[in-house]
């Protein structure tokens, strides 16, 4: 599932061919995507302009500037990617989504497993249920080791999915958790409300370097993820543990432990995660 780093990778990518562009045709050849598209997706579109794009947590935001202005939200589910093409590219089995552009540049949604949707907004973002109880942004002032420290105490459940909870912070999904908390040295299936503030420190300088670097990388590609100019993220050479469980350490050679936590599988170092 693309997460944080392949969301905001694709808002990169494609943000410089939409912003500020005219939509002039919207093509829907499949409306039954995980949310079903709006009837009047096409008519709420041609004629009006795209404003600054932006994201929360794993959700892209277009605003639309027109006779009803509003905003696209957009996410990209299990398989989904978002993708600049040009009038003559022709689109594949599952190129679902086509917002024509007064330039020629098509952006284009693929979505194989169909688990992604676009959708429409029409009041504020706050104001929709899908946004209106996240959690802050794990690369903004608002996450810090005071916050994990709070919300943990008393909490019996392991720091992995702790971590992973959307109203704690967002967009710290199952590759970059594992990562985050191999970098902190903290075994994930320590209970939140056993770890100091000492190491919710380590913890949250872990978050923001992890995430910092895969956006660096243009996020992490294990099968589907492409940025909005059709490139693969290439984190994925720089996972310790994700993925890797019965190799070695990177740190000590040990052998990686595989173990299933919120019904995740999660990776780590029985030596180096305590």
């Amino acid at each position: 599932m693309p997460e944080l780093p392949e969301v905001e990778t694709t808002r990169r990518g494609i943000a410089p061919h939409v912003e500020g562009r005219e939509i002039v045709e919207a093509i829907v050849r499949q409306p039954r995507l995980r949310v079903p598209v709006p009837d009047d997706f096409v008519e709420r579109l041609v004629g009006s302009r795209i404003g600054i794009l932006s994201r929360r947590a794993k959700y892209l935001l277009l605003p639309i500037e027109g006779e009803r202005d509003g905003s696209l939200i957009w996410h990209l589910g299990m398989s989904g990617s978002l993708r600049i093409a040009r009038l003559g590219d022709l689109p594949k089995k599952h190129d679902h989504v086509d917002l024509v552009l007064d330039d020629g540049a098509i952006l284009r949604y693929h979505d194989p497993r169909r688990f992604g949707f676009v959708d429409w907004l029409a009041g504020s973002l706050e104001s929709d249920p899908r946004l209106a109880n996240l959690g802050p942004e794990p690369l903004s002032e608002a996450f810090d080791a005071e916050r994990l420290y709070r919300l943990s105490r008393c909490r019996r459940m392991a720091v992995k999915p702790f971590l992973m909870d959307n109203a704690v912070v967002v967009g710290v999904g199952n590759i970059y958790a594992s990562e985050a908390l191999f970098l902190a040295g903290i075994d994930p299936r320590r209970a939140a409300g056993r770890i100091s503030l000492e190491r919710y420190e380590r913890l949250a300088a872990a978050v923001r370097e992890v995430l910092a670097a895969a956006i660096t990388q243009g996020g992490t590609t294990l099968r589907d993820f492409v940025s909005g100019t059709g490139e693969p993220g290439y984190f994925k050479q720089r996972l310790n543990v994700y993925g890797r469980h019965g190799q070695g350490c990177r740190r000590c050679n040990g052998e990686l432990r595989l173990v299933t936590l919120g019904q995740r599988a999660s990776v780590f170092c029985p030596s180096c995660q305590k």
